[in-house]
């Protein structure tokens, strides 16, 4: 028989990772926006368990076309191919915006009990990465660096982003609804905290890296080991590979491209917000992994680019962000873990860790 989820029983899914005690099942979302009370359940729970077991899972029939998706991989490996004096006429400027190009070894990744060391850590061991940061439209005084001022590709590219930005954000609605419903909450219970879309939108460039930087230094990786800042991010990959979990073994796991499939992770105000409930697992991007075959020619010098796109969904940011209600109690006897924050001041302070 079955196991079942101790809130509700699962939808049975798929295994698409089982090793090292990580168990990262693929979720079918197609029955969930206009499903029947008893398959939205069960999708819910589905999301919850594997949000409580690995933090970690892959959607499929999630609603967003792959045209749509080939087109965001498009105009960002457009964008990334700009010389790097346009790219910084559109720079992130500061942790309160969020917003703009970030070239490569200026941001890394660390763990929040590193903080204190990222600069010494990021002279050391740079991220091999660049990125663009994009925020809600119309916020005041945190305006979006886009090019359009440049050419009309830059135009373009605008018009895409912003489009694809209000995609994921009706899809992240929807998922914090299935979460909801997973907990044993109403339906909409998360709807006043997550309507504004205080979220970003990031597109990633690793670019082409020689193999013997990794092999001289053992440190070194593409993205650094980091837990996600905020309720939950929705990753779209390309074939290349790279992305790892951390496991309970303390080994990295390969989170592999899986065609058709978004993957989609538990963040930490998300985990703070079920009171450790739900994981927030580390996870990192190192070079791609061996036998991969992503129909590129292999180089014996040179790991190819890798790009992605990362979808931060934030609870608003002047959410008040407090243990969820059954979560802990007397009753129950779990104690509250966390004290209450505000969305933007927890933001603020990782982002200023990273930079």
């Amino acid at each position: 028989m079955e196991e079942s989820h101790p809130l509700h029983r699962s939808q049975p899914a798929s295994k698409a990772i089982d090793r090292d005690d990580v168990i990262i099942p693929i979720i079918d979302f197609s029955g969930f926006p206009t499903g029947s009370p008893s398959d939205k359940q069960a999708i819910a729970s589905s999301i919850v368990n594997a949000f409580q077991t690995s933090g970690f899972l892959y959607l499929k029939n999630h609603g967003i076309l792959p045209t749509v998706v080939s087109q965001i991989f498009d105009s960002s490996a457009r964008f990334f191919a700009r010389p790097r004096s346009e790219k910084d006429t559109v720079r992130w400027t500061t942790p309160q915006a969020n917003r703009g190009y970030v070239s490569t070894g200026k941001e890394k990744l660390t763990l929040p009990d590193n903080a204190d060391g990222t600069k010494a850590v990021r002279e050391a061991v740079p991220d091999l990465k660049e990125t663009m940061e994009i925020g809600r439209e119309g916020v005041e005084g945190f305006p979006n660096q886009w090019p359009d001022q440049i050419d009309d590709e830059g135009k373009a590219f605008k018009q895409v982003m912003m489009s694809f930005f209000e995609t994921c954000k009706t899809l992240y609605i929807q998922i914090m609804r299935a979460i909801a419903l997973g907990m044993n909450l109403p339906e909409h219970f998360f709807d006043e905290f997550v309507d504004a879309g205080d979220c970003n939108l990031r597109l990633l460039h690793y670019p082409p890296v020689s193999k013997d930087v990794f092999q001289k230094n053992p440190d070194q990786v593409r993205a650094g080991e980091h837990s996600d800042y905020g309720s939950i991010t929705l990753l779209f990959q390309d074939s290349r590979g790279g992305l790892q979990v951390r496991s309970p073994r303390d080994t990295f796991v390969d989170v592999v491209p899986i065609p058709g499939t978004i993957v989609v992770n538990a963040g930490d105000l998300l985990a703070r917000w079920a009171n450790d409930k739900i994981k927030s697992t580390r996870h990192r991007v190192v070079e791609p992994p061996k036998g991969v075959d992503d129909g590129i020619p292999d180089d014996p010098d040179i790991y190819p680019a890798r790009y992605s796109i990362a979808y931060f969904c934030n609870p608003n940011m002047n959410a008040f962000i407090d243990a969820l209600p059954g979560t802990y109690g007397e009753d129950i006897n779990v104690p509250k873990k966390h004290s209450g924050i505000v969305t933007e001041d927890y933001l603020v302070q990782r982002l200023s860790a990273t930079i």
